[in-house]
């Protein structure tokens, strides 16, 4: 695999240099100061990973030249490596485009071991950041799950409604079943659509039928 190594210091540069070059599987084509010049540099080489710091003062630092890059050359995966043991720059980077996270605390092998298995395709985070990341994912997933979940968006009397419709019945009819006056019924109706992001009546049903509302 074809590799940029980004780090403002030279001494960082040459260390890694040394260290993926030992590899059979692994070439370091080019080293870059900051973020400027590495995305120079995937333009010119388009290589498979670059190694990018997060903080390379005074150019351009890696938390811009990752998004830059992932935009441009989507082709070049983006392992970051840093000193930076922090929820918040991880989530930004992988937001924008990472593959990888890693600390320069870590071991060799572990660098090694990150970088094959972002090129196999896969994601590597730090596992000491591992559980963050996990626990992201999840309040994510049962946020959109929430909403999504028609209990958790409408009120009790619009649940009771909503079959109704779907069912096929006019206003009226559940007004009368329901013991409210039309009016209301329409404004459930109404207030139904506005929550769930529909427009009209057939809408609606669809929507009853995909919740399986019809069996209530």
């Amino acid at each position: 695999m074809k590799i940029i190594i980004a780090d403002d210091h030279a001494v960082v540069r040459t260390g890694f240099m040394h260290i993926l070059n030992y590899q059979d599987d692994m070439e370091v084509v080019a080293t870059a100061a900051d973020g400027l010049e590495a995305y120079e540099l995937v333009a010119k080489h388009r290589p498979d990973i670059i190694l990018l710091d997060l903080s390379m003062p005074p150019g351009q630092s890696g938390l811009i030249a990752t998004g830059k890059i992932h935009e441009d050359f989507p082709e070049t995966k983006i392992v970051i490596l840093t000193m930076y043991d922090d929820e918040e720059y991880m989530f930004h980077v992988l937001k924008n485009g990472a593959s990888g996270y890693i600390l320069k605390n870590a071991p060799d092998e572990e660098l090694i071991s990150a970088l094959r298995e972002v090129y196999d395709g896969g994601t590597y985070v730090h596992p000491s950041m591992a559980t963050s990341l996990v626990r992201e994912f999840v309040q994510k997933d049962r946020k959109l799950a929430d909403e999504d979940d028609p209990f958790k968006i409408l009120s009790k009397r619009e649940i009771e409604i909503l079959p109704l419709v779907a069912k096929g019945y006019g206003n009226k009819e559940i007004a009368e079943m329901l013991y409210i006056s039309v009016k209301t019924v329409e404004a459930h109706k109404s207030k139904m659509m506005d929550k769930l992001h529909l427009k009209n009546r057939p809408e609606l049903v669809e929507y009853a039928l995909r919740k399986k509302f019809l069996n209530f």
